[in-house]
C-alpha cells in the first residue's frame, strides 16, 4: 500500500506537516497551485521575548488574477539576513541552537540566491527533513498530468504516483468530495493535529503553531518525541 499527501509548499513549516511527511511514501508539492496572500506560504512564526513574531517573505504580486505559487517570485534577498538576524537573536540561548546554527545560517546563504518562493520553501523543507531523519520521496504536482476539479485533481494525482491510500490535511474536509476516492478505491484519511505533546519552550506560555525550528532548538535530537510519527 502506497501512502500519498499532497500540500502546497510552506516556509520554514509547523512540526504538523512534517509529521503528514513523515507518515506517507510520497509527499507532493502542490505548487501550480493559486498563490494566496496572508497564508503559511511565504511566512511563519517565531517566538520572542515579546510574543509571537511573523518572518514574512516579501513576493511579487504580479497583477494576474490567477498567479500560480511556482511562479511567484521574491522582491530581492535582504530578507535573507533580516529572517536570519530575528532566529538569531530570539534562539541564541536555546539549548540547541549551536547544533543547528551554522547549518541552517547556510541555507538562509543559499537562498539568497534563489528568485522562486517554491525553490525557496523546497530547499528549507528538504534540509529540515533531513535534520528531522525524514526520507519520504518528495516531488512536484507539476511532474504529473492534471485534471480540473479539485477533488478529482487530488484523486488524478494519487492514481498516476502509484497510491492507494491518500492522507489529507484536516482543513480539506471543507471540499474534499470523499466518495470520489471511494470510487477510485483509494483509501481517504485526515491527520488529526489534536494532542501534540509540549516541549521545553522559551518566552512565555507554550505555543504549537510556529515554525518546527524552535522544536529543533529547544529539543535538538529528541524533537521527534514530542512529534507524531
Amino acid at each position: 500500500m502506497k501512502k500519498i499527501a499532497i500540500l502546497q509548499s510552506n516556509y520554514i513549516p509547523w512540526k504538523g506537516y512534517f509529521d503528514i511527511i513523515n507518515m506517507v511514501d510520497e509527499f507532493i508539492l502542490y505548487d501550480d497551485m493559486q498563490y494566496t496572500r496572508r497564508d503559511w506560504r511565504n511566512r511563519n512564526k517565531i517566538k520572542t521575548p515579546k510574543g509571537l513574531q511573523w518572518l514574512t517573505i516579501p513576493v511579487i504580486n504580479s497583477g494576474k488574477f490567477f498567479q500560480k505559487i511556482n511562479e511567484t517570485e521574491v522582491t530581492d534577498s535582504q530578507w535573507c539576513h533580516d529572517h536570519w538576524r530575528a532566529i538569531s537573536l530570539n534562539y541564541a540561548k536555546a539549548p540547541y541552537f549551536k547544533m543547528y546554527a551554522e547549518h541552517m545560517e547556510e541555507v538562509y546563504h543559499r537562498c539568497e540566491k534563489e528568485t522562486h518562493l517554491s525553490r525557496i520553501n523546497y530547499l528549507f523543507l528538504t534540509e529540515l527533513c533531513g535534520l528531522l531523519d525524514i526520507h519520504t520521496k518528495i516531488t512536484w504536482s507539476s511532474d504529473y498530468e492534471l485534471v480540473d476539479g479539485k477533488t478529482e485533481r487530488l484523486v488524478g494525482l494519487c492514481q498516476s504516483a502509484g497510491g492507494s491510500e491518500y492522507l489529507s490535511g484536516p482543513a480539506a474536509k471543507d471540499y474534499i468530495v470523499d466518495s470520489l476516492f471511494e470510487e477510485a478505491g483509494i483509501t481517504l484519511k485526515y491527520m488529526d493535529y489534536s494532542g501534540y505533546p509540549e516541549y521545553h519552550q522559551m518566552f512565555g506560555p507554550f505555543e504549537h503553531g510556529v515554525t518546527v525550528l524552535d522544536l529543533l532548538f529547544n529539543e535538538g535530537p529528541k524533537a521527534r518525541e514530542f512529534m507524531k510519527s
